[in-house]
């Protein structure tokens, strides 16, 4: 599933705060990225229609319903699949050439 950089942002919020009204949400979105309430309604809204996030009522409350490790196994296939022709190997491989890595890190 595609995600644009938005709605990963309301995601983002949620999966630090987890159920709040979509007004917390707004509330967040507006400290962190300058958003009006308009913009943010608009993403929970596409997020909602793409079964991202469960709206509960009474209240307009929002629950996300992908984690965050679910979201980042996904773009990690993708990128594997997309640039790396579906061969983990050579991401890693990549990563060891452009990083020096720790031994705690290995």
């Amino acid at each position: 599933m595609k995600l644009f950089e938005s709605e990963l942002r309301v995601l983002k919020i949620l999966w630090r705060m987890d159920s709040v009204p979509a007004s917390e949400v707004a509330k967040e979105a507006n400290a962190e990225y300058a958003w009006s309430v308009t913009t943010t309604y608009t993403v929970i809204k596409k997020c909602i229609m793409k079964k991202l996030i469960q709206r509960k009522d009474p209240g307009f409350i929002c629950h996300p319903l992908i984690s965050e490790q679910q979201v980042q196994a996904e773009a990690a296939r993708e990128l594997i699949n997309r640039l790396f022709n579906g061969k983990a190997d050579c991401l890693v491989a990549s990563l060891a050439q452009q990083h020096t890595l720790s031994l705690s890190e290995i």
